[in-house]
Order: C-alpha cells, then structure tokens, then sequence
C-alpha cells in the first residue's frame, strides 16, 4: 500500500461505516486484538486447544511485518519483501479472521465495537494492539517523511525503511544527526542500530572522514541499563559519534532540526541527513477507554501476571501494556507463554500462577560485522544467555541477527519461542 493509499484508507472505513447498512455481531469465546506478534502467538497456543471458530483475530493489516528486520532493511542487508508475509498465512487455520480495527471497548458488557460498526462480544479477550507512531506531533516531521527529496526519514515504519537506505546510499558528507524521543517507544536500541550501520558504510566507502555524526536522545543516558550503556557509550566515541543529551526533536525544517531541552530551551541544528525515531503512543482504541487504561493510555495489566487489574477476563501482552519492560519483539516470547498459561487457569476457574519477569533483548548491531546483544529483566537486572560477556562485540551476535533471530521470531509468531531461557539454563548452567 502507498503512502496515499495509507491516509485514504480511514476515510473510505468512514465512508463505508456509514452508509451501508449491514451491522454483524459477533459471539466467540477467545477474543484476540491485534495481529501482531503478540497476538498471533496467543491465536496459535489457544487454536491448539479449541474448536475451529472459537477465537476471533481483529486486525487491520494485511501484512504482517518482521519489524525487528526494517534496520536490515534501511542497511541494505534486506529487502522489505523479505520482512513480510501476509496476515492470513501466518494465522491457524481454525481462527476467525475479522479484516478490522477496534473502535472502542465495553469490558463491562465483553464487548468490542469495530471501525465498521460490527459488535464482537467475547468470554476472553487479549489485547496486544501495539503502539503507533506519533509524526504529527513533531512540527514538520511528516511532510518531510513524504517527500522524496528531503533527506528525513526512519525506520520504524515499512513505508519509510527503504527510504533510509536510498539515504545512507546517497550520502557524500556533511552533518548525519540521528534522534530518539523523550516519550520513547519501540527497541531504543534500533536508533543506535542504523546509526552504527551507516557509520560503517560510510566508512567503507571512504567518505567518513568528510561526515559529522550527532546522536540526540530525550533521555539522559544512551540505554537504559547502566552495563550496556556504558559499553554502548565506548563503541559511540570510538567512531566520533556525538551523543547529546535531554534533547527532544520539536519541529524539521528544511535548513534544521529544532531540539528542546529540558527546560523548555530550543536549539536548531543543521543537517545533511536525518534519521527520527518519533514518539510512540497507544492506539486511540486505548486511549478512548478508561476503564482498561492506566492515566498514560496503556492496558493496566497485573506486572507479573499480565492480567488486567479490574477485569479478570481480560489480558493484555506487547508494546500496548504498562508493564515496565523494554518494548521489544524478545519480550512478547516469555509474555505471550504466561498469557497463555495464565489464562488457561482462569478459564479453568483458577487464579493465575504463572510470572512474567520482565525479560527483554536488544540485538544491537554495531557494524556489518560485529554487535552487541543486551539482555535484562525489570529494575534494570542483567540476564545474559551466554556464559561470556555480551556487552563486548562480538561477530556472533551480527550473524545471530541476521541469519537466527528471524527464524526465530517467526517461531514466536506461531506460538512456537517461549524465550531463550531453557537455552540458557543449558549453555549458561551457573547463571543466576
């Protein structure tokens, strides 16, 4: 689908919600929204142990995305053909799958109403819509993606990825500024993966030393685990990288990039190429519902058990949830296995038992080459599967990425990958 094709969509659904009459209701006793990662492992876990037409998939999207894949993408490494599939290949067979947004929830009622104005009611429901990219609330950053010629672009969106690679190609010097926002969202590590990437291509072919790098982050540090922030920090300054930090990305110009600071001070600096990452939010499905929302739009989930905290009925897992993990495709794994036995004890009558410990991974590559693989569970607890220091780069864990980590998230997807955690209890025994 194009870019124009995108925006037009919401307003042929409005068109079409409308004016025509027909009205469906649905009844289903495992109600999963959103056909992402998350949502495709539960479909899968859950078709395994009920009848055809028992689970309802609510999705919009056709095609389901490898989004861990865009950076390879906005390298060169991939096409963006090679990230997808189409949603109906990757779902069970026996799963309902209904082509549709969430419009609202009624959790009161087990109901959902969608974009066309149909009805779902529900026994069970799990949430995992994910979050969506916030363009607009940075001054100028759209109409600077759309444009062709204006060297603006991220990979956090298979309608831009390629964009970045026609970039980092077409580059002969200059000022290369790259952003993360202070409302971070999805992997913080894929900002800094794209940067390490183009640095090294440009290094390869010999125009470094006529190229200026600025890394900005809203946060006020490169990571948020002090081990990988640090090691991070070394690979950055060995490259002549500049972080800068509390700078938020405000407004794109054509001439710069406007910054603001923490105290509402604003700096503008110039650039030859530009990569954002934009803030991130729950999609408006969330946020119009309160009574399943915490005050920040996300799914009020129980941290350990990722059952919602006022109906029981009801579990959320993925980007979607307040849970305070990173925001990676390594989180949905550990997450989508609790959800799935957690709930299976609810049907059953029982009170859930299994925890979710806030695992979560970052493959951070740090050139063609070489990379670092972050791995931690909440407060910031380093919990590496290796029996050997993954803060160092290394040439595994770039070959992991390439080559082992798709195969593996598309085992996710099928409800397949619970995490690597027995893995590391085999090649790392005396891990804590």
């Amino acid at each position: 689908m194009s870019v124009v094709s995108k925006r037009l969509a919401p307003f042929v659904k409005h068109a079409v919600r409308y004016h025509c009459p027909a009205r469906k209701t649905y009844k289903c006793k495992l109600l999963v929204v959103g056909g992402g990662a998350g949502g495709c492992s539960v479909a899968w876990r859950f078709s395994r142990r009920m009848k055809k037409n028992y689970i309802i998939l609510l999705e919009p999207s056709r095609i389901h995305y490898y989004q861990p894949g865009f950076t390879l993408v906005a390298a060169g490494v991939r096409t963006l053909k090679q990230t997808q599939k189409p949603l109906r290949s990757v779902l069970p067979s026996s799963v309902t799958w209904l082509h549709d947004r969430a419009e609202c929830f009624d959790p009161s009622k087990n109901l959902v109403y969608t974009w066309s104005g149909d009805k779902i009611y529900y026994e069970f429901m799990v949430v995992a819509v994910g979050i969506k990219n916030d363009y607009d609330k940075i001054i100028g950053l759209q109409r600077a993606l759309d444009n062709p010629s204006w060297p603006v672009s991220t990979i956090y969106s298979p309608y831009y990825c390629t964009k970045t690679w026609k970039m980092i190609q077409g580059f002969t010097g200059g000022h290369a500024l790259f952003t993360f926002p202070v409302q971070g969202g999805k992997c913080s590590g894929a900002a800094m993966k794209i940067m390490f990437l183009a640095q090294d291509y440009w290094r390869k072919n010999k125009i470094i030393n006529k190229t200026n790098i600025t890394y900005n982050t809203g946060a006020e540090v490169l990571f948020g685990v002090p081990k990988y922030a640090a090691a991070i920090r070394k690979v950055a300054l060995s490259r002549c990288i500049v972080p800068n930090y509390c700078a938020d990305l405000v407004e794109v110009t054509p001439t710069g990039a406007v910054f603001q600071g923490t105290k509402g001070e604003t700096i503008s600096f110039p650039y030859n190429l530009l990569h954002v990452t934009p803030p991130m939010s729950p999609p408006h499905c969330l946020l119009k519902c309160e009574d399943l929302t915490n005050s920040a739009g996300y799914l009020e989930v129980d941290h350990q058990s990722l059952q919602h905290k006022r109906y029981p009925n009801v579990f959320g897992l993925g980007d979607c949830t307040c849970t305070p993990n990173s925001k990676t495709a390594a989180a949905v794994a550990p997450q989508s296995y609790v959800v799935e036995r957690n709930l299976e004890e609810v049907m059953a009558g029982k009170e859930p038992t299994t925890k979710y410990n806030g695992y979560g991974a970052c493959p951070l590559i740090t050139s063609y080459r070489k990379g670092i693989i972050a791995e931690f569970l909440y407060n910031k607890q380093v919990c590496e599967t290796f029996p050997f220091d993954q803060s160092k780069e290394r040439r595994l864990f770039y070959q992991l990425n390439k080559h082992l980590m798709p195969r593996l998230y598309w085992s996710l997807v099928q409800g397949k990958w619970n995490g690597p955690s027995t893995i590391r209890h085999i090649i790392n025994p005396f891990k804590k």
